[in-house]
C-alpha cells in the first residue's frame, strides 16, 4: 500500500519524540511534517535533547520544523502531541481545514461529539465522527486517545464489563515518573518517596472509562453506569503505571471464567493484524507478585502494547473481584495506542 503522509504537532516535546521513535520505519505511515512553537524554522536536530534512544535517528535531524498552522502541514493524518492549553485552540483549526487528528490531549475528551477510542474496546464510537462533522461543519475530525492511566485500566475492564455487570470500582494507582513529562517531578521530591496526589488525574480516571465503555444513543454516548472511586499516586518508577482495582458486580464472580475472558480478549486490531497490534492485548500472570513495572511494562508481541493483569482473585464476598493492572504509560498509554488508532482508521477506510 502507498504510505500515508503523517504530521506530528508539537514534535519537539517528550510525547512528540515518542511518536517519532515509534513511527521510525513504520510500514504504513511516513512522517512528512513536524511542527513546534519557538523551534519553528530550525532543524529538528537542533531543537533540544533527544530522550528516546542513544542517538536521534538520522532521518529526523535535518527536517525543518514548521509552525503549527494548517497551511504549513502536508499530511493525511495528524498525531497531536500538543499540551492541552494549545490543543483547545489549535486542533479545531486543523479539523476545520480538513485534517484528520488523533489527539493525546484532554482538551476535547469529554465533549459529546468527540469519541475517546481504544481500538480493541470501542471502535464503534468512531461513527460519532459523522455527528461531529455535521454539528461543527468540519471537513476533518478530532478523535481522542484516552488518559494514559484510564487506557490500561479500561482495556482490562472491557472483557469483565462484557461478562458481568460492574456496579462499583475502587482504583488506587501507582504512576511512573514519565507520566509527568519533562522536566517532571523534581528528584528531591520523588526520591525515597511517594506523592499521593496528581493534579486533575483522578477526575480523568473516574470519567473516561465510563465514556469509553458506554453506548451510542442518538448523537451522543451514554456512559456506562459504574461508580468509580480513584486515588492517584506518583511513584519513583520510570515507566509503567500499576493499578490496584477492586470491583463490585451484580452477579456472582467466578475467577477462572474472568481469567479466561481476559486471556481470550481480542478486537479489530488483532482481526486486521494491524502493525502495532499485540497478539494478546491482555496478558494474565499467575505469580503472586506480578505484574511489576520493571518486569512487565514491555510485555507483548509488540513491546509495551499489551496490558498485564495479575493477582486476579475474589474479594470478601461472592460478588467482588480484585486485580492488578499494569500498562506502559508512554507506549500503550500514549503514542503507541494513538498510532494503533491511526492504523484502524486507515483499515476502516475512514481517510
Amino acid at each position: 500500500m502507498k504510505r500515508i503522509k503523517t504530521a506530528i504537532l508539537g514534535a519537539t516535546g517528550m510525547i512528540g519524540q515518542n511518536y517519532l521513535y515509534l513511527l521510525l520505519n513504520h510500514p504504513w505511515f511516513e512522517v512528512t511534517t513536524l511542527t513546534g512553537g519557538e523551534s519553528a524554522g530550525k532543524k529538528y536536530g537542533s531543537t533540544g535533547k533527544w530522550l528516546m534512544s542513544p542517538d536521534m535517528p538520522e532521518q529526523y535531524k535535518d527536517v525543518i520544523v514548521k509552525s503549527t498552522e494548517p497551511k504549513e502541514v502536508d499530511a493525511d493524518l495528524i498525531f497531536s502531541a500538543l499540551p492541552t492549553s494549545a490543543a483547545k485552540t489549535v486542533e479545531p483549526k486543523f479539523a476545520e481545514a480538513g485534517f484528520h487528528i488523533i489527539s493525546d490531549s484532554s482538551a476535547f475528551r469529554l465533549y459529546d461529539d468527540v469519541p475517546v477510542v481504544i481500538p480493541e474496546v470501542n471502535p464503534d464510537h468512531l461513527s460519532l465522527l459523522d455527528v461531529q462533522r455535521r454539528k461543527r461543519k468540519w471537513n476533518g475530525f478530532i478523535v481522542s486517545n484516552p488518559n494514559c492511566t484510564a487506557l490500561g485500566l479500561t482495556i482490562a475492564l472491557k472483557p469483565i464489563h462484557d461478562l458481568l455487570t460492574i456496579k462499583k470500582m475502587v482504583v488506587t494507582t501507582m504512576q511512573a515518573l514519565s507520566g509527568a513529562g519533562i522536566p517532571g517531578v523534581p528528584s528531591l521530591l520523588i526520591t525515597d518517596n511517594v506523592i499521593p496526589f496528581i493534579a486533575e488525574e483522578e477526575e480523568k480516571v473516574q470519567l473516561e472509562p465510563c465514556k469509553i465503555l458506554g453506548n451510542i444513543e442518538g448523537d451522543r454516548i451514554k456512559p456506562a453506569d459504574i461508580k468509580v472511586e480513584v486515588s492517584c499516586n506518583r511513584v519513583p518508577t520510570i515507566d509503567g503505571h500499576l493499578e490496584s482495582v477492586y470491583i463490585e458486580t451484580k452477579e456472582r464472580v467466578d475467577v477462572d471464567i474472568v481469567k479466561d475472558a481476559l486471556r481470550s480478549f481480542k478486537g479489530k486490531p488483532q482481526e486486521f493484524k494491524l502493525p502495532m497490534a499485540p497478539t494478546q492485548p491482555i496478558i494474565v500472570r499467575e505469580e503472586e507478585d506480578r505484574p511489576q513495572p520493571r518486569l512487565d511494562r514491555l510485555a507483548g508481541s509488540v513491546p509495551g502494547m499489551s496490558v498485564t493483569v495479575g493477582r486476579v482473585r475474589r474479594g470478601s464476598d461472592a460478588n467482588s473481584l480484585w486485580l492488578h493492572v499494569l500498562s506502559h504509560n508512554t507506549i500503550r498509554g500514549g503514542s503507541g495506542s494513538s498510532i494503533l488508532l491511526g492504523e484502524l482508521i486507515v483499515a476502516l477506510k475512514m481517510i
